[in-house]
């Protein structure tokens, strides 16, 4: 810092106001600054400035798995966005409750300011110890007094991809739903059966995956007499459009077929998919601001819940 003020011609009090982005600097001396600073390669120093103010700028991410579209596509557009506001990252896997323990003790020895806590991972903060002071945001959840909530409406866009089906003469409309335990499959499982009620319609017996195209293929297997299917995920629905093609059944003729998500590949499903697109990099991008503003002590949302949008492609459409 000294050698930049020195190459800057001002007092190393100015360069640390540039360093933390203060109005109080005019911009001829912030420019003057910044180039002494480029040309000198100085960075930052996040373990100094974090003994310093008291905070790391740092946030942590736990996740029980990338494997998952959704999850893998959060991680991106929650890296950017810390990027951006000047966060770093560190990420955490968590399987089981001792899992959550682990990653939540991990973090703390990290000193991260903060975390985000994302879908499958979100139920074992039910049973962990959170570290004290830890400002917590989870992804998909039920209520909880330790943390704030994103999330997207999954039962009114599952209420949706329902209601579309029932507009196109079916009797009812069949559910593949995902894990038992996963919060987001619950809220689709429940606006399914919100939305077969108000229309008098009855439901039949679930079929279940794990959301995955093989467990859509195999769980499809119990639906082979349905003409209307929604599916929790569109990789599940991947499954259950080839099982459909494997029994001769045509869809959307015999079987008219909704997925969840609108993955980047749905357009390209034979038939193309109809879907309920939830926008992952928006989730990412709220709940990144939420915990920010919760480690720099403004108020937030307790949840952010955002609204989902029907897409209708040939799976459903004659």
């Amino acid at each position: 810092m000294a050698d930049v003020a020195e190459r800057a011609g001002v007092s190393a009090q100015t360069v640390s106001r540039v360093a933390n982005d203060s109005p109080r600097v005019d911009p001829e001396t912030r420019a003057r600054v910044e180039r002494a600073m480029s040309d000198l390669g100085y960075r930052m120093h996040r373990a100094a400035r974090a003994l310093r103010t008291g905070q790391s700028r740092t946030i942590g991410l736990i996740v029980s798995t990338l494997a998952t579209v959704g999850n893998s596509r959060m991680l991106q557009s929650i890296a950017e966005v810390a990027a951006a506001g000047d966060y770093a990252l560190t990420v955490a896997t968590a399987r089981g409750e001792r899992g959550m323990l682990e990653a939540f003790a991990r973090l703390h020895d990290e000193g991260v300011d903060g975390a985000i806590v994302l879908n499958e991972a979100t139920p074992l903060t039910r049973e962990a110890a959170v570290p004290a002071g830890m400002r917590l945001v989870a992804v998909d959840s039920a209520p909880d007094d330790r943390f704030a909530l994103v999330q997207t409406d999954h039962a009114a866009g599952a209420a949706a991809a329902t209601r579309h089906l029932l507009e196109l003469g079916r009797a009812t409309v069949h559910h593949l739903a995902g894990p038992a335990d996963s919060f987001a499959a619950v809220e689709r499982e429940r606006g399914w059966r919100e939305a077969l009620s108000a229309a008098g319609a009855t439901p039949r017996p679930v079929a279940r995956g794990d959301w995955t195209s093989r467990s859509g293929h195999a769980a499809a297997s119990d639906l082979l007499d349905a003409t209307a299917v929604f599916v929790a995920n569109d990789q599940m629905a991947l499954g259950a459009l080839r099982a459909f093609a494997d029994a001769g059944r045509r869809v959307p003729d015999d079987v008219a077929v909704v997925g969840f998500d609108d993955i980047v590949d749905a357009a390209e499903f034979r038939p193309p998919l109809t879907t309920v697109r939830q926008d992952f990099d928006e989730l990412g991008a709220r709940a990144v601001a939420t915990l920010i503003a919760l480690i720099e002590g403004r108020e937030v949302a307790p949840l952010v819940s955002l609204p989902p949008t029907l897409v209708v492609r040939s799976s459903s459409s004659l």
